[in-house]
């Protein structure tokens, strides 16, 4: 009976659905470290759990030792130890690596998170990617920009989902990102080429390293560009078709990607661009985490092929099993997101356009969140809600993603 200890540093919803997998694992003993009271979780969960601990600081990696330590004594050891937050995987692998567990260590993990030295692997390893340089200060900023030209990226090294990410189109925009990131050595930026075309996730469940399974989902439009604009209402759509021309295309410089960084047990999430600049190569790849995607990828999964994935990765992930059937539909998500005042503070106030949608589109519609009237604008850029849609024709999806998005309007006060 397998122990296993996971990090969850705070109750979000989405990792709560990876716990909640693998607590229903049959045979499991499952300890749980956060830094959250445990009267937060639902009971039916806390019933579930062999050992719970609280940390003070379920991010750094002093607390999470002692946390391990104490709940490894409960259960009499620990086999795997994981976690799905982008920011706990360095963290995560320097605890492998102290308290001899199974799974990705230390060096493997900073090859997914520092984004510099992943752009470094990869390039050394032949895998096409954006120019890029890590910069130390100012004028090492300038100089990537006057390498290069515009426009370019400045980001920090373990940006996660675009979040601080800067596209830098001219000195006055270089200045501002320059002046807002402060590179020094102890606290490096990233710069890199900005690279145009059409922006695709690729993922691969991988077991000790060989690749098993894959998926590839669209952007529309591109994460950056949402974050840009928090009033864009945004799509992913996953293809019926399981085998297309992106994924051929992307396939071979994906798996050289996890090959390169290390990837051992697990279900990783690749952004790339197909590229629509003349003549150049035609895919470029952004970057690659060791964990499953956020952006509703894993639910458009399980309604795409008709069985649960939050199931098939806490298998995966606890006894390196995956079996997976054939895809039976085409599904995407629609985010809905506010527009109207970003002021501090503001909240929902009406929702537009919910009931013509629910004429044109219902049938399509399997699982649905709608903003509520009062909530908060939301940090996440997955906005105030969202609507998942599923048909056997992938056009269809397309289609009424794309209406989904023009006919319900979030407005905020």
């Amino acid at each position: 009976m397998p122990a296993v200890i996971f990090i969850a540093p705070f109750h979000l919803p989405v990792t709560m659905r990876f716990v909640y997998a693998v607590a229903a694992l049959p045979n499991v003993r499952l300890g749980l470290i956060s830094q959250e009271p445990i009267e937060k979780l639902a009971p039916d969960l806390r019933r579930r759990l062999a050992a719970y601990e609280r940390v003070a600081d379920a991010l750094d990696v002093g607390h999470l030792e002692a946390g391990v330590k104490a709940v490894a004594k409960r259960l009499g050891g620990v086999d795997r130890l994981i976690g799905t937050l982008e920011q706990l995987q360095v963290q995560l692998g320097q605890l492998r690596d102290r308290l001899g567990i199974e799974g990705m260590g230390e060096e493997a993990s900073r090859n997914f998170r520092d984004k510099a030295r992943m752009k470094d692997v990869l390039q050394r390893a032949g895998v096409p990617c954006a120019r890029h340089r890590r910069i130390t200060s100012a004028g090492e900023g300038w100089t990537f920009a006057l390498d290069v030209g515009y426009p370019l990226i400045l980001k920090p090294p373990d940006a996660a989902a675009a979040k601080g990410t800067f596209r830098v189109t001219d000195a006055e925009t270089l200045h501002q990102a320059l002046a807002a990131l402060r590179p020094s050595p102890e606290r490096p930026a990233v710069a890199e080429e900005f690279v145009t075309g059409r922006e695709r996730s690729f993922e691969t469940v991988t077991i000790q390293g060989k690749p098993v399974w894959f998926s590839s989902t669209l952007y529309d439009p591109p994460p950056l560009h949402v974050l840009e604009n928090p009033w864009i209402q945004w799509t992913v759509l996953m293809p019926r078709e399981e085998e297309t021309e992106d994924t051929q295309l992307a396939r071979p410089h994906a798996l050289a990607a996890l090959q390169a960084l290390g990837m051992g047990t697990g279900l990783s999430h690749m952004e790339w661009f197909r590229r629509d600049r003349p003549g150049g190569p035609p895919v470029a790849i952004s970057e690659v985490g060791a964990r499953p995607p956020g952006a509703q990828i894993v639910s458009l999964n399980s309604y795409a092929h008709g069985v649960d994935f939050y199931e098939r990765w806490a298998r995966l992930i606890v006894f390196d099993q995956w079996d997976a059937p054939p895809r039976k539909y085409a599904a995407g998500v629609a985010f809905f997101r506010g527009q109207g005042k970003s002021r501090p503070g503001a909240r929902v106030v009406a929702l537009h356009g919910v009931a013509e949608a629910q004429r044109e589109l219902g049938e399509l519609v399997v699982d649905v969140k709608l903003p509520q009237i009062g909530q908060p604008r939301a940090e996440s850029y997955e906005g105030e809600g969202y609507a998942i849609l599923r048909h056997p024709d992938t056009d269809v999806v397309a289609r009424a993603l794309r209406r989904m998005i023009s006919t319900v309007r979030v407005e905020l006060g």
